[in-house]
């Protein structure tokens, strides 16, 4: 009885895995994320194109975890990560001091614009993930990094370049 309950949960794993692997196609990007405070974060974005054309943004941090919940905002932002007072084009799903992870599905940007993979990889943008929602906190940027076709490499991140920005969407 119990080969058969092993047999049982291979199987269900293996079509688990088989269905999240038929929710995306081939093409995926990753972008490195950089440790942007004293708190020691770093990680990396992974972005996915979805079989219906949308894409999933897979936020990964390294660093610290913890037990107890608690959940770095994280945002999508028009232009460099040096830009001052660059507007959040979408508010992702927080990362989840639990697992270090966040998930989400790309909808339309707060200028109205949807984006598509090929889209993306042009996109003017870069991603921050803050210690807190507000507050002083909101200030301490844990990790950084330009996506789209701005620069994404250690040799040209600047720790001191990051730009605090502030919490608005263009267009609403």
């Amino acid at each position: 009885m119990r080969q058969i309950s092993i047999w049982a949960m291979i199987a269900l794993l293996l079509a688990s895995c088989q269905q999240e692997e038929e929710a995306y196609t081939a093409n995926s990007i990753t972008y490195q994320l950089f440790q942007s405070s004293d708190f020691p974060y770093e990680g990396n974005a992974v972005i996915k194109e979805m079989r219906d054309g949308g894409l999933e943004i897979i936020l990964t941090l390294r660093g610290a975890d913890s037990r107890e919940p608690y959940f770095f905002p994280s945002h999508l932002h028009f232009g460099s990560y040096e830009e001052a007072d660059a507007a959040i084009a979408v508010t992702l799903n927080p990362v989840d001091i639990r697992s270090l992870q966040s998930r989400t599905v790309l909808g339309t940007l707060s200028d109205g614009t949807s984006l598509r993979f090929e889209d993306f990889k042009r996109f003017d943008g870069h991603i921050k993930i803050h210690l807190a929602e507000d507050g002083p906190d909101y200030s301490v940027i844990l990790a950084t990094g330009n996506v789209g076709k701005n620069p994404n490499s250690p040799e040209l991140f600047h720790r001191e370049s990051v730009a605090i920005c502030t919490p608005y969407f263009p267009h609403q």
